[in-house]
């Protein structure tokens, strides 16, 4: 099947599950995570209409920047894989937003690179639902969430979104609709704590996106279901 029926019939299931929870098909945004696959997969999804993907790594998002936007008009990219400090400012330059933004440390050095740059830079929050050690994110009780919170006017180039989890990994739905349940309630303490609408919550991957659109995902992060299988050649690398 191709990247574009795949893509289909991907759209279709997002919208019957919206439709199931009472809300718009619009309301939720398809990522395609293009991660390990070449950029010529990339471009026949943007030939079949897709705009947004999600990338692992700086370095290999790199490598098939320049072959995407020569061959289109590009779509939006955003970063969802673990974020070494050292690499912010590259990821700045090369993503339009970061969706794992798991330490304050980080977002210092995000909101430096911004500033060089002159651009306001949307980010999502990284929450470790399950508390896996091989996974990022802060914890959902950790204190230095809190502190990310009250440093808003010194980070004022960073705008944060909302918030993303990638939950352990289980085919029992109810246990997975228990994590996105989890990461939509501390959402909605974040917003009234910081005064932020954080309308954002990306949560949902091949598996399990229908469940996650029922808990108010409004971006779902979807990899295999369009571009089949991967290798996985790093550690702590995402499912998706």
């Amino acid at each position: 099947m191709s990247i574009a029926l795949k893509l289909a019939e991907v759209r279709e299931r997002i919208a019957r599950a919206a439709q199931q929870a009472g809300r718009q098909p619009g309301t939720v945004a398809l990522m395609a995570v293009s991660k390990t696959h070449p950029a010529v997969a990339i471009l026949e999804a943007i030939a079949a209409g897709q705009t947004l993907f999600g990338e692992n790594r700086v370095q290999e998002f790199a490598s098939k920047r320049d072959e995407v936007l020569a061959h289109s008009s590009g779509g939006k990219f955003h970063l969802i894989g673990h974020l070494q400090s050292n690499k912010a400012t590259l990821a700045a330059e090369l993503f339009d937003a970061i969706d794992s933004l798991d330490s304050l440390r980080l977002a210092e050095r995000l909101n430096e690179a911004a500033v060089r740059l002159n651009r306001k830079l949307d980010v999502l929050v990284e929450i470790n639902i399950g508390g896996e050690a091989a996974k990022s994110g802060f914890a959902p009780d950790s204190p230095e969430l809190l502190k990310l919170f009250d440093a808003q006017e010194r980070l004022a180039n960073l705008a944060i979104r909302g918030c993303m989890t990638v939950p352990p990994f289980t085919e029992d739905i109810e246990l997975a609709r228990g994590c996105f349940r989890q990461l939509r309630e501390l959402r909605d303490r974040l917003s009234v704590r910081s005064g932020l609408p954080l309308a954002e919550l990306s949560m949902g991957m091949s598996h399990d996106f229908e469940v996650a659109i029922k808990e108010g995902s409004t971006c779902v992060r979807v990899g295999t279901a369009i571009f089949g299988e991967r290798s996985y050649s790093a550690q702590h690398e995402e499912p998706a």
